[in-house]
């Protein structure tokens, strides 16, 4: 389980988060909402201690982020996976180099067996085809699919996305959605999702928080918002804030 509890964070002369509290069970999609520059992916830093907050807490699996000296967060790091926006593929990489870097780097895996992996994810995410191509010779939604790939290449407990669908055209961006809901179903991983998009939300979500004023102003199961007579809720969610 992922919990953030009253967190504060101040970058420059801009308070961002002014008491962020949510939690996000196991096992589901949680979609976090809101406008350019509310803190969507500053909230995901905190998750994987990247920043620290200046007051409140960052609890995964019970144990506060914040605190943990720089080999044990490296240990919680192993657990976690990061899709990047537009994937943040290595140019001068192939795309099985890409996918297998986590495991060279951090861990001791044995060449063949993170060959078979590498094969494994990315016959998942629908790209296995691609494994000697590079960056360039693949498009847009090609190499979101392989930083999803590379993002589980660790076989984490979660899984953090950050504007999954950024830059892509509709039907891309709906496949997108339904491949971050088959990684949750077929592999009972944890995921949260910074987004501005409603269909995301609406496609791949299981619950939703909307992020204003630096703090969930409003949260609920996708069935929960769409009833909502809440007025910024219905903003977001019939696309005028998109």
């Amino acid at each position: 389980m992922i919990e953030l509890k009253d967190v504060h964070k101040r970058l420059g002369n801009r308070d961002i988060l002014q008491g962020l509290t949510l939690t996000i069970p196991d096992g589901v999609n949680y979609v976090l909402m809101g406008r350019s520059g509310t803190g969507k992916s500053v909230t995901l830093r905190h998750v994987i201690g990247i920043l620290k907050p200046d007051r409140g807490q960052v609890l995964v699996d019970g144990v506060d982020v914040p605190k943990l000296a720089r080999r044990e967060l490296q240990e919680l790091r192993k657990r976690m996976g990061y899709l990047f926006q537009n994937g943040a593929l290595i140019n001068w990489l192939t795309v099985g180099q890409n996918v297998a870097l986590p495991l060279q780097e951090n861990t001791k895996t044995p060449p063949d067996e993170i060959q078979d992996r590498v094969v494994e994810v990315l016959r998942l995410v629908g790209m296995e085809h691609a494994i000697a191509q590079y960056p360039s010779d693949i498009s847009g939604g090609m190499k979101l699919r392989c930083g999803l790939a590379r993002a589980l290449i660790t076989r984490p407990a979660y899984v953090l996305y950050d504007e999954p669908n950024a830059g892509l055209d509709p039907i891309i961006s709906t496949q997108i959605h339904r491949l971050i809901a088959d990684v949750r179903d077929q592999l009972g991983v944890t995921g949260l999702i910074v987004t501005h998009s409603r269909h995301c939300a609406m496609d791949c979500g299981d619950r939703v928080g909307l992020l204003d004023g630096g703090r969930i102003a409003s949260e609920g199961t996708i069935d929960e918002m769409l009833a909502s007579e809440d007025e910024l809720v219905r903003s977001f969610l019939s696309g005028h804030a998109d």
